[in-house]
């Protein structure tokens, strides 16, 4: 486990194998950046770990709704966690059936619940823990909580072209592994290499990570101005997606999920337009187009 994020003296810890995203949802706390997915890297039922040192304080189960185009489980779960290293907050989880009572101890990395493939998901949503830090008067509600931030990132050089080899294929999406190493698929704000983070363009919007985020401009993507920024917070910016595609073998994708990774080899999700729309092969070297519209 890496410590990844943090936020009033709270670290929150990520698989070295996993992955997390700010700003891939359209939950309102990741248009707040006050929310992080944290995916473990199993499949659904597989165990999450925890991300935090604390107390469990609250699990309350709630109904969900059923899935579009997708088997779902009929119910998700909220966990509140007092955190240890500032008992004047809480973690808020979502997203697992938890192993764990209310008044239990746990340590970063012990087994906190079975992932859930919630109704509150996508298509092509893959498991993950949903963590906020918040207040213990305000601990559940979906908007609330405080600001998160990157602990560290090496933002690595942008990239001239989204190139490199499919590692995974499913029906739903294709993984493909970036021919650099870095914490995410790299691009621009303003001329200044960012990490990108974001369901684009499908989302409509999306969000860059730098070590100084700017009051306005645009994010670009293999040199192409591809959003506007609307929002700023302290190592990381929001904006609105301009029009523009990607295409591969020349046949349109619904958009590029991007995420963080610990391990500095950074994967981009490809979804197809449609379920099973991606004419790919296990070990195929591709390239992705960007096209404006």
């Amino acid at each position: 486990m890496k410590p990844v994020v943090e936020s009033m003296g709270v670290k929150l810890y990520c698989p070295l194998d996993g992955r997390y995203a700010f700003y891939n949802s359209p939950y309102p706390s990741h248009k707040e950046n006050t929310g992080v997915d944290i995916y473990p890297g199993d499949g659904f039922g597989g165990e999450a770990p925890s991300p935090v040192d604390g107390e469990v304080i609250l699990i309350r189960r709630v109904k969900a709704p059923t899935g579009h185009g997708f088997e779902a489980s009929d119910h998700d779960t909220v966990v509140v966690i007092r955190n240890r290293e500032n008992p004047d907050t809480v973690s808020k989880l979502l997203h697992i059936d938890p192993f764990v009572e209310v008044g239990e101890n746990i340590h970063v990395g012990d087994p906190l619940g079975a992932t859930l493939r919630s109704g509150y998901y996508g298509w092509g949503t893959s498991p993950h823990v949903h963590v906020e830090i918040r207040s213990p008067q305000d601990p559940i509600r979906a908007r609330g909580g405080f600001n998160l931030d990157l602990i560290e990132f090496p933002v690595t050089h942008p990239v001239d072209e989204i190139a490199g080899t499919v590692t995974h294929l499913q029906p739903e999406f294709a993984l493909i592994r970036l021919e650099q190493k870095g914490t995410g698929l790299a691009g621009t704000v303003n001329g200044e290499p960012a990490i990108l983070d974001g369901g684009i363009p499908y989302y409509g919007w999306l969000g860059a990570h730098l070590y100084e985020a700017p009051s306005a401009g645009t994010i670009e993507l293999t040199g192409v101005p591809i959003a506007d920024i609307t929002q700023i917070f302290k190592h990381s910016c929001k904006a609105e997606c301009r029009e523009f595609k990607f295409l591969i073998n020349k046949e349109p994708l619904l958009g590029l999920s991007l995420t963080l990774w610990p391990s500095q080899s950074p994967l981009v999700k490809l979804y197809p337009v449609k379920i099973g729309g991606l004419n790919l092969e296990v070990g195929d070297l591709v390239e992705v187009e960007l096209r404006v519209s």
